[in-house]
């Protein structure tokens, strides 16, 4: 299958599709740091309509999140970035690409009154990981994933507790191995 993940530097979800075999390639502003061979280093929207089996979206959610909505409020120009962030989600929510999964953390309300529902919330946990970020997935053509785990004790939020600092952004926006072998196993 020919994959493009959209908005991935990490190459996690990449890799885990490389490994069983597929056509994947991350697409993202920032260089990658897995194979630069299997990376386009350009704006993603520019590459939707290149024959693509599959798309995973990662798309940056600053002015999206729930964790971020009072700076709506609170810092002059936001707006603006968030009426775009919506047109980009959107646009890869409706790119023409027939299996399209997209993964954001859960949006305040201005951004579902823009955004339709997700079809998924999932946790790490769920597949290995023992790390709680609660992490919504909107499908096009594909099935939920199925969970491996329920949970139990020792389940950590070091995501949420980050410190701050110039790279906290790109740390917590990482795919967790677990979630990314859940996606190559079950979508590929």
């Amino acid at each position: 299958m020919k994959i493009i993940l959209a908005c991935e530097f990490s190459y996690r979800v990449t890799d885990a599709f490389r490994i069983r075999g597929h056509d994947a390639r991350s697409c993202d502003l920032l260089p990658t740091e897995g194979e630069p061979q299997w990376h386009i280093q350009d704006d993603v929207l520019k590459h939707l309509e290149d024959g693509w089996d599959m798309m995973i979206a990662f798309p940056p959610c600053t002015y999206l999140c729930n964790s971020g909505v009072r700076w709506l409020h609170e810092r002059d120009g936001r707006w603006a970035d968030f009426e775009k962030a919506c047109e980009f989600f959107n646009a890869l929510l409706n790119a023409p690409i027939p299996k399209i999964a997209i993964e954001n953390p859960i949006q305040h309300r201005y951004a579902r009154e823009r955004i339709r529902r997700p079809d998924q919330i999932i946790q790490p946990y769920h597949f290995g990981d023992m790390e709680s970020k609660a992490t919504c997935l909107w499908l096009v053509g594909l099935p939920p994933l199925l969970a491996r785990f329920t949970g139990g004790e020792g389940i950590k939020q070091s995501v949420f507790r980050q410190n701050p600092s110039p790279q906290r952004g790109q740390i917590r926006s990482r795919t967790f191995p677990s979630v990314a072998e859940a996606m190559a196993e079950q979508w590929g």
